[in-house]
């Protein structure tokens, strides 16, 4: 998979890289990468947990699907299997 970032968004992301690398930070990351690994993490959290922080992000966003099925907690990410996982 590749997926194309903005330049600005990218100027932004490494500008936010050099802040922690600078000032430290609760959560320090390294390059673009692992940023981006780390916030699409958080975010993917949050469809399969309601109630948790990370969903909060989704709501802000619109990104909670509009039925009952992304309201239910599911352990394990991707589609739920037929025993309830």
């Amino acid at each position: 998979m590749q997926i194309n970032i903005d330049p600005g968004v990218l100027k932004e992301c490494e500008y936010m890289i050099s802040l922690h690398q600078q000032y430290g930070a609760p959560i320090t990351i390294d390059n673009v990468p692992d940023l981006i690994a780390y916030i699409l993490s958080n975010v993917v959290s949050g469809s399969r947990r309601p109630g948790s922080w990370e969903r909060s992000m989704l709501d802000s966003m619109g990104l909670v699907a509009d039925c009952d099925e992304h309201q239910t907690y599911r352990a394990n990410y991707g589609l739920p299997d037929s025993s309830g996982g």
